[in-house]
């Protein structure tokens, strides 16, 4: 199986959307695909979006095994003739592995930078994560994961704050005060292209903004040049 997927990803090309938590990436991935564009959407095929808050309740995740053979299965349809728009993941998905030969050649692709204003960020992830401030206690408990990276004096007090309704403004310092500066570290690490990045910028996460996006990404990079 993994040898195969080497086969397959050996004549792909990949454009790989990076950009902070929260800017759309996987909602740009869903419009680019609505599009008529090549996706392939790792988290949706681990039922993970891809964090240390990201398990999603009630969805348990596949084998390695199965993600394998779900990732094979995508690639084998793809046509190595247009590319293959992914977003940018960690070596592993929650707990499943991307396969290594898929994920170094990603880390040597070109990179589109996705960007989106703060207040839209943490509207999109209120709406993504619905599930937390439907149960405050749930969210407090996977708040608890950060202690080692954040301390627990930080969290203690996001947790307080949850319990008191004040969740925006927990995801607003989740983002400015953990999760952005540890993406840009592991993006600049990874991903050899991203300096050179296409930079986008969306003004809203509104469909028809993302909708627009896609459509110009795929006039400008979904046709491989002969």
């Amino acid at each position: 199986m993994l040898n195969d997927i080497s086969r397959l990803v050996k004549p792909l090309r990949f454009q790989i959307i990076t950009g902070p938590t929260g800017s759309g990436k996987t909602r740009l991935l869903h419009a680019l695909q609505t599009g008529g564009a090549q996706v392939l959407d790792l988290e949706e095929l681990a039922r993970h979006r891809s964090s240390v808050l990201g398990r999603i309740p009630g969805v348990p995740q596949p084998s390695q095994k199965n993600f394998d053979t779900l990732v094979w299965d995508a690639l084998r349809q793809f046509d190595p003739q247009q590319t293959v728009f992914v977003e940018a993941e960690s070596k592993k998905v929650g707990n499943v592995s991307v396969p290594e030969t898929l994920i170094d050649t990603m880390r040597a692709s070109e990179c589109v930078d996705l960007s989106l204003p703060l207040q839209a960020r943490v509207e999109l992830l209120m709406e993504d994560y619905a599930f937390f401030a439907q149960d405050p206690e749930q969210f407090c408990n996977r708040l608890t994961t950060l202690i080692e990276a954040r301390g627990k004096v930080v969290i203690d007090q996001w947790q307080l704050l949850v319990r008191s309704g004040h969740i925006r403004q927990v995801v607003q310092e989740l983002l400015s005060q953990h999760y952005d500066p540890t993406y840009a570290r592991s993006v600049e690490r990874n991903f050899r292209c991203w300096p050179d990045a296409l930079k986008v910028e969306l003004k809203d996460h509104h469909a028809a903004s993302l909708q627009a996006l896609a459509k110009q990404l795929v006039a400008q990079t979904a046709q491989i040049p002969a």
